[in-house]
């Protein structure tokens, strides 16, 4: 009786259902696994985009400072004439004071604003003193 049925089984080809269904189970596991660690990537991605620009927005401003007698700037134009060039996606606004200066960055993807205080001398969400 089972060698009847082990031939039958033998001759025919294809795949069960339960087969099919085990293998799209499979698959769709790994893909709510991936798909949010791939996204969680972009993310990074843009925030290191956002850091980037503060970082060469502010060395241009310490040159600008180098180069005025310690006096810093809040225009951006002279900012891009020190060397700084724009990062797709993100903005940055820099303010001066007569002591330091802030550069905030907004990007265009939904993080968080990031803030350079020339104080603190790193990129971070806190605000500026």
């Amino acid at each position: 009786m089972f060698r009847k049925f082990h031939e039958k089984r033998k001759n025919e080809e294809g795949f069960t259902l339960i087969e099919l269904l085990v293998v799209i189970l499979i698959i769709a596991i790994l893909a709510a696994i991936a798909i949010p660690v791939f996204l969680n990537q972009r993310k990074k991605g843009w925030i290191s985009q956002s850091e980037s620009a503060l970082k060469n927005a502010a060395t241009a401003e310490e040159s600008y400072a180098t180069a005025n007698n310690g006096a810093y700037t809040s225009d951006l134009a002279d900012l891009v004439t020190e060397g700084y060039s724009a990062v797709s996606g993100v903005t940055i606004d820099p303010t001066a004071t007569t002591s330091g200066y802030c550069i905030t960055a907004d990007h265009s993807q939904d993080i968080p604003q990031y803030n350079y205080d020339s104080d603190v001398g790193r990129p971070s969400t806190a605000a500026c003193t």
